[in-house]
């Protein structure tokens, strides 16, 4: 048998702890095949592993949607500047980031095209047009499309990159009840996704003011720690109340026959989970991918003994049949690749359960189980093969949905005085919860003097208690400080 060789062995495995996450980070996700790095800064080639668990978030979103009454459409790429303008706040918000089309060929454009940053002000015109009266609401779209956002200093795949794909959904609604009952089913919705496909627990809250998507009324979000201690924000929903409305004069005529303004909400899953889920169950071997986005969920290793070959593939094969109809599997029977090899490559690559089958399993009828989570080894029979599959696989989900929740919880820090949060600050990693006045001053005076910004208010309030950590004054709320993405 042909040996792999010393190059190919080199290459594989990581030269990085994931202690050492800032170089850990990138080079588990291009070594495993994850995506890669394309020609253009900040932007990603989603190889089919990250594209696959993507496509999985968009169907299991997209049911969800589409049974609560929210509809599919697409809109253009581009959006002329007169109507990115429309909205002073949003446009201000996004200007820094907005890449611009100029030039078609040789020939300069009489308007410049931006390239889409988000869609409101691409989409509300249409709702302008179409939307007349009561009877004409709710009207409730979402897109599954990329945008492009040019403005930053580090870029960090996945997680803050110039393009990234997501939904946008745009709600519009006859009255503010209406509006305000759909944040429920959408936050609840993120919260299932994240926990039911990803493994991944969150800190759901409001944003403050100064950290509000730029034109809402009032933002929401889930927010993640990272290994490194530093926050990312998860999915969201914005409450824009009937600012787009106006701006883009979006009214209807209600059934006192009165002319009143929509009431609208956005809200948005993207890529980003990707990376948050390698950041978070990934260790020194490599990816740990959830079971139910796995691009591969079973993999199947034959153990080749000499004179024995096809006795021990031809059982593999007979394994592979068995589960191929139930999960996504691969039979790794590549010649040239030692067994020891290929269950590197496989670990690396994040397959959450390897079927290993030697001469043994062959006689025995039987078969070795290796998890990806926890290395456990297990033997099973052929006859109960799927059923001990099942069972294995929703373990490895809840193990490692488990071990994120307590490493969120073991980062969430509580302070009552400003030295003490900037001593915690300088020493432990994560989320540091404490007492605020609602004053933005104080926040933006906190974020100029130690870096940390506030990613959300949780909505449990039931901790409220003491002084602003700045201004001394009463705390009229609990809110989460870190630095972040």
């Amino acid at each position: 048998m042909k040996k792999q060789n010393n190059e190919e062995k080199k290459s594989l495995g990581l030269t990085h702890k994931k202690e050492e996450f800032e170089k850990w980070y990138p080079e588990v996700l291009t070594k495993s095949g994850f995506v890669d790095y394309s020609f253009v800064s900040g932007m990603l080639v989603f190889r089919p592993a990250a594209y696959a668990a993507w496509q999985i978030i968009v169907n299991a979103v997209d049911s969800e949607f589409k049974k609560n009454g929210i509809e599919d459409a697409y809109f253009p790429l581009f959006i002329p500047e007169r109507f990115l303008e429309k909205e002073k706040e949003h446009f201000v918000g996004f200007e820094p980031e907005v890449a611009w089309v100029t030039h078609a060929g040789k020939s300069k454009l009489e308007e410049r095209l931006a390239v889409r940053p988000t869609s409101e002000t691409i989409m509300y015109p249409s709702y302008s047009k179409w939307i007349r009266s009561w009877r004409d609401l709710p009207l409730r779209y979402n897109q599954w499309n990329n945008a492009v956002r040019w403005e930053f200093k580090h870029p960090t795949p996945l997680l803050r990159t110039r393009e990234f794909l997501w939904c946008e959904g745009h709600s519009v609604f006859a009255s503010k009840e209406e509006a305000d009952n759909e944040r429920k089913f959408i936050m609840d919705l993120w919260e299932r996704i994240l926990r039911d496909y990803l493994a991944l627990p969150g800190i759901v809250g409001k944003k403050t003011d100064n950290e509000k998507f730029a034109g809402a009324v009032a933002s929401y979000s889930i927010e993640h720690i990272m290994p490194d201690g530093y926050v990312v924000q998860g999915p969201d929903f914005h409450n824009d109340g009937e600012n787009f409305a106006k701006a883009f004069d979006i009214k209807f005529l209600d059934k006192d026959g009165k002319e009143k303004y929509a009431w609208q909400n956005t809200y948005a899953i993207s890529t980003r989970e990707l990376g948050v889920m390698v950041a978070t169950h990934g260790d020194d071997k490599g990816l740990i991918l959830p079971p139910k986005v796995a691009y591969i969920q079973v993999v199947i290793v034959p153990i080749i003994a000499k004179g024995n070959e096809e006795k021990i593939l031809g059982y593999a094969r007979k394994v592979a049949e068995i589960l191929k109809e139930r999960y996504r599997i691969k039979l790794d029977d590549r010649e040239g690749y030692t067994p020891g090899y290929k269950y590197n490559e496989w670990e690396l690559r994040g397959v959450p359960l390897r079927i290993e089958i030697g001469l043994k399993e062959v006689e025995k009828e039987q078969v070795m189980f290796v998890r990806r989570d926890t290395g456990a080894r297990a033997e099973a029979s052929l006859g109960d093969l799927v059923e001990k599959v099942d069972v294995i696989l929703d373990d490895i989900h809840k193990n490692l949905y488990e071990r994120a929740k307590k490493f969120m919880q073991e980062h969430m820090h509580n302070v009552e005085t400003y030295d003490e949060f900037k001593r915690v600050l300088k020493t432990k990693k994560g989320i540091i919860h404490a007492p605020w006045c609602g004053n933005s001053e104080c926040e933006e005076k906190i974020k100029e003097e130690t870096g940390a910004k506030t990613s959300n208010i949780p909505f449990d309030q039931s901790d409220l208690h003491g002084k602003c950590i700045y201004c001394g004054k009463e705390a009229k709320y609990m809110v989460n400080f870190a630095k972040s993405y």
